[in-house]
């Protein structure tokens, strides 16, 4: 016996094989076997093509039947993903999965540490409300003191004066008045509406 063949079969040690060295099977059928295996290959080509005619065809008249059910293809794929979370959450996975998980949130919300974190954010959350509180009613004495000021006084009076001016000159103007602070018309103002150049 030799050193390959130990720790095989008795029965398949003196087997033939009938591949050549290269191993690929090629040239080790005569012309009758190759005439043969040609002819079967065709014919199995053949039901191939017609069974890909028959699926078309079949594939054809369902997709028919389902746009007449009215289903399309992305109701199905709704009802599939509905079926698939539907499943997922039946699992037993996802059950024990969902109980780790409330016990951890159970676990951490009644943990010192998280209310000590808690109660940290909420003060902290009340000192900056009450500081900016405290900005805004800075802000509104603060304009207060300036609207009290006698300088924001002059200001506004002579804004005042400045206004009565103006509307005082309107008014004027529309009675028939012109003050002598009003400029005179210009060349086209002159002009009547209708002797237009044009």
């Amino acid at each position: 016996m030799d050193a390959p063949s130990q720790g095989l079969p008795e029965h398949m040690i003196d087997v033939p094989v009938d591949t050549p060295a290269g191993g690929d099977g090629v040239g080790v059928l005569s012309e009758v076997e190759t005439e043969e295996l040609k002819s079967e290959l065709i014919k199995v080509e053949d039901e191939i093509a017609t069974l890909r005619q028959v699926l078309a065809a079949k594939e054809k008249h369902a997709a028919e039947i389902k746009r007449k059910l009215g289903l399309t293809t992305f109701n199905e794929l709704k009802q599939n993903l509905s079926k698939g979370w539907q499943d997922v959450q039946a699992s037993n996975a996802y059950k024990g999965a969902s109980v780790k998980v409330e016990d951890l949130n159970k676990t951490i919300t009644q943990s010192e540490v998280y209310k000590k974190t808690s109660a940290t954010l909420s003060t902290a959350g009340s000192k900056t409300s009450s500081a900016i509180s405290s900005v805004g009613s800075v802000l509104s004495r603060t304009l207060g003191e300036i609207k009290e000021s006698p300088t924001f006084k002059s200001f506004e009076e002579s804004v005042g004066n400045l206004k009565a001016k103006v509307i005082g000159n309107e008014n004027n103007a529309k009675d028939g008045y012109q003050s002598p602070t009003a400029t005179s018309p210009t060349a086209e103002e002159k002009l009547p509406q209708d002797s237009a150049p044009f």
